[in-house]
């Protein structure tokens, strides 16, 4: 049998959380082992957010639905449902869904999203 030039992901790593955030990676570290790229599908809860990180990593957001937060370095941004973000790497950034209704969207982390490369700082 030939050698496939394409993966089909329909299993994706569920990332274990405490925060009612849902993240489901398709491609990335924890699912195939990938430290080039991560793409994960998530879902941020009205009133959620994170601690502010300096990430080692360029990421790219793009909003299904719902509104997303960001602090970039010290401007506020939000995004609404169709526009997307690139943060580059090494920004101290903070990302929070202050809304009431979930925040869905695609992160892609280049390279791929660690805990080792993220940097968050504590609470």
């Amino acid at each position: 049998m030939a050698n496939k030039k394409y993966t089909v992901q329909s299993s994706p790593f569920v990332v274990p959380t405490t925060d009612g955030k849902v993240i489901r990676e398709h491609f990335g570290v924890a699912t195939d082992g990938n430290k080039n790229i991560s793409i994960a599908h998530m879902k941020a809860p009205a009133g959620w957010s994170e601690p502010f990180q300096t990430p080692e990593f360029d990421e790219y957001t793009f909003i299904i639905s719902g509104r997303k937060q960001f602090i970039i370095e010290d401007e506020t941004v939000v995004l609404e449902a169709g526009q997307s973000i690139k943060i580059e790497r090494n920004t101290r950034v903070q990302y929070s869904n202050p809304f009431t209704e979930v925040c869905e969207y695609i992160a892609i982390c280049t390279p791929a999203f660690s805990m080792d490369l993220v940097h968050r700082e504590d609470n």
